[in-house]
């Protein structure tokens, strides 16, 4: 079921796919592990290839501050691509990101080896995708938001739809939401 509410923690419309606000409030504040998809979640799903192979992309400044918040709060950010990229290399250790998968196969691997590593269950984790290779760890974690463009298909499977677009702030969204829902200010996070 669709549902477009207005958040109490970040003052904006969410599209809310599953159950009501205070059933996802208390999913979101379980969460100690963030979990995002790189393309179409962190990028706006476009490659520029230049005739040697050169590979650039898009990130998002705000999408980056809300890996910084989340790791002043004590929540650590991975990242899990099936597409193998210099560019997203780049961005990894730009932000300090320690888990970081991007190799073709089933993300279930590095999704389960992450559940070991902070000895966590699935509902502990919020997971971001946009695509059908993402549908198995949206399945898998407590919390499972995609973006607006996401097909309808992949929506349905979905607990949060943003409304910013992929590489265009989404992941901060979810960011905010968890933080908010445990009790942080991302402002005292970040100053203090």
């Amino acid at each position: 079921m669709k549902v477009m509410v207005v958040c109490p923690l970040l003052g904006e419309r969410i599209e809310l796919r599953k159950g009501n606000f205070k059933q996802l409030k208390n999913k979101l504040g379980k969460i100690k592990l963030l979990i995002f998809d790189v393309d179409g979640v962190l990028t706006d799903n476009t490659v520029w290839m230049g005739a040697d192979g050169a590979e650039l992309k898009r990130f998002n400044v705000a999408d980056g501050m809300g890996v910084y918040i989340a790791r002043r709060a004590g929540i650590p950010t991975a990242f899990i691509s099936g597409r193998p990229s210099v560019a997203t290399i780049a961005r990894v250790n730009e932000l300090g990101i320690e888990d970081f998968f991007q190799e073709r196969g089933p993300k279930r691997v590095p999704f389960e080896k992450l559940l070991g590593k902070y000895k966590l269950t699935g509902e502990q984790v919020a997971f971001m995708g946009d695509d059908v290779i993402d549908v198995p760890l949206m399945k898998l974690a407590g919390i499972s938001a995609t973006v607006p463009h996401a097909p309808a298909y992949i929506r349905k499977y979905a607990d949060i739809v943003t409304t910013h677009e992929a590489g265009m702030g989404a992941a901060r969204e979810l960011v905010d939401l968890v933080i908010q829902a445990k009790g942080f200010d991302p402002v005292d996070l970040t100053y203090k």
